[in-house]
């Protein structure tokens, strides 16, 4: 019974009871460029998200028991590639998807004490040039990357250049040309955080080192047992030859992960252990994935979604927008927006949800609209790694919606926000009870509709205008909140905690008297007379657009 009234009220709260209040509203403004700095992406751990080929579930003989949410569960990128094509992602107004690194992992599970777990996650990597089969193949690949620029998502390739995965009887340490084993990072300074390991047994690729390196012998024997070392070979000799990089194992690395760039059409990365590498790695990086993407550009002009540059997005663990563009390392501080990065996750967002819409809109866009003009923070309420997320029992849904795709920058939904995705699973040890596959049979429940519809309109409005994440913020009115976001020709007035039915909504000197405004949120126009619209609509937000 507490049920049933828990879900009276959040209709009556949220979406009123008419049939039509579930469809999200199509906006009807000119279709506006899109922006990175105001982009909607959606973040998915690969294995987690949806099944499109149970026929590769189980493969290179990785058949220990795991410890619970510690093992493959069957999501794939041909999982990933159906869903776009059903329409799930444009529905939920996202045009950037990053899913967690699908490269070749180790082949092995490791012990630590808390059960077998296998590289699921994608970030223990064994094989830089090949993809995991329990992911996909190649085809699989380049088949998601093109379906989504046919729904005109960009795609945001997650990479590691900090170390391989760990050391198991089927998967040998590389030479110590390559790798350290010792010590473990301590954290005390920029030495202890950059020349060590992240934890025991994850070998830290010598990203300093600038002496040439002969390839690691564990992966030539892999390479000739495969029959593919001969061709991997000459690539390598050509690249080197054609950018004059030193055989180091960097730029081995980012010879291998600017590939996928170059025949791929990959439009950015997402960064993994961004300060645990030298700056100067970063830069590199950057300089050749740009080179590659104007190649593919030039290879392929009609599949070309827009004029911008090759984007990258740094994990910058403990990063937080209120640092602006340095991170402090106790002896020494770095500007990694200068060292090739357009974007760093905001590590402090999960606790600023708690404060009042206007308290983040307005602080947010001070930094954005000054230290980091040109550049963006990522925002997100919950991630695959951060135990503390915004809202951990999921009490505060509609909330969280709210404010992550309203505050200025990059909003990242992680999957499962959008349809109460249990991040509390009994029995788990650590992350894992963040990592619990997605929840597609409860997305008809009506609870978990009317949530996914509130996503859906906030997300397809954001999508629309790119000033919601890049436009600069004016607070119109305090009570009832009101403010408006500009962005080049495109604005937008917004209006929180309203009336239902009718209502007065401020819009200043945002829209000319005389001008017919629509309320994206309920589908409901107005005309503006006197600075103002009325909207009669059975909700607590209005989201307004010419």
């Amino acid at each position: 019974m507490k049920r049933l009234f828990v879900l009276f009220v959040l209709s009556l709260f949220i979406f009123g009871c008419k049939s039509n209040s579930s469809e999200v509203t199509k906006t009807t403004s000119k279709e506006q460029p899109f922006v990175w700095e105001a982009a909607n992406v959606y973040f998915m751990l690969t294995d987690r998200f949806h099944n499109g080929n149970k026929a590769n579930d189980v493969v290179y003989n990785r058949t220990n028991e795991p410890a619970k949410l510690r093992g493959f569960m069957g999501g794939d990128m041909a999982g990933i590639t159906q869903k776009i094509k059903e329409g799930y992602f444009d529905k939920l107004g996202i045009n950037a998807i990053w899913f967690s690194p699908v490269l070749e992992q180790i082949h092995d599970s490791t012990d630590e004490g808390t059960g077998n777990t296998y590289a699921f996650h994608g970030y223990w990597t064994k094989d830089w040039t090949n993809f995991d089969a329990n992911f996909g193949t190649a085809t699989d690949f380049k088949e998601l990357i093109d379906t989504a620029h046919e729904h005109g998502i960009r795609v945001l390739m997650d990479v590691v250049m900090n170390h391989t995965g760990p050391v198991t009887k089927k998967d040998p340490v590389w030479d110590n040309n390559w790798v350290r084993t010792e010590p473990s990072c301590s954290y005390q300074n920029y030495d202890t955080a950059v020349n060590c390991t992240l934890v025991k047994n994850l070998p830290d690729i010598l990203t300093n080192r600038e002496e040439a390196s002969d390839l690691p012998t564990p992966l030539v024997a892999k390479w000739k047992a495969e029959g593919r070392y001969e061709q991997e070979t000459k690539e390598l000799d050509e690249f080197f030859q054609k950018t004059g990089l030193a055989r180091s194992p960097k730029n081995y690395i980012i010879k291998w992960l600017t590939d996928y760039v170059r025949e791929y059409g990959v439009d950015g990365y997402r960064v993994d252990t961004v300060k645990h590498v030298e700056e100067e790695a970063w830069s590199s990086l950057n300089e050749q994935a740009k080179i590659a993407f104007v190649e593919w550009k030039k290879a392929n002009p009609e599949a070309v979604l827009d004029d911008n540059d090759f984007f990258m997005l740094g994990e910058l663990y403990g990063y937080g927008i209120s640092q602006k563009r340095f991170y402090d390392f106790g002896d020494k501080k770095v500007d990694y927006y200068a060292n090739g990065f357009d974007n760093l996750i905001n590590f402090q967002f999960r606790s600023d949800a708690n404060k009042d819409y206007e308290s983040i809109f307005s602080n947010y866009n001070a930094v954005l609209q000054n230290d980091l003009k040109g550049k963006s923070v990522m925002n997100y309420i919950s991630s695959h790694d951060d135990g503390h997320p915004f809202d951990k029992d999921r009490t505060k849904t509609y909330e969280s919606a709210t404010k992550l795709l309203l505050t200025p920058g990059i909003s990242q939904i992680y999957y499962g926000d959008e349809t109460q995705r249990s991040l509390r699973i009994e029995g788990t040890n650590g992350d894992a009870t963040l990592r619990s596959f997605m929840n597609w049979e409860t997305i008809n429940n009506p609870e978990t509709k009317a949530l996914l519809t509130h996503w859906q309109k906030l997300g397809t409005f954001r999508k629309a205008h790119p000033a919601v994440g890049a436009g600069i913020h004016t607070m119109l009115a305090n009570s009832p909140y009101v403010f408006a976001r500009n962005y080049k020709d495109d604005t937008v007035v917004v209006g929180l905690d309203l009336a239902k039915g009718n209502k007065e909504i401020t819009v200043a000197d945002q829209f000319e008297n005389g001008t017919t405004l629509t309320d994206h949120y309920s589908g409901k126009t107005a005309t503006v007379e006197h600075g103002k619209v009325i909207i009669d609509s059975e909700f607590s937000i209005v989201l307004l657009h010419q």
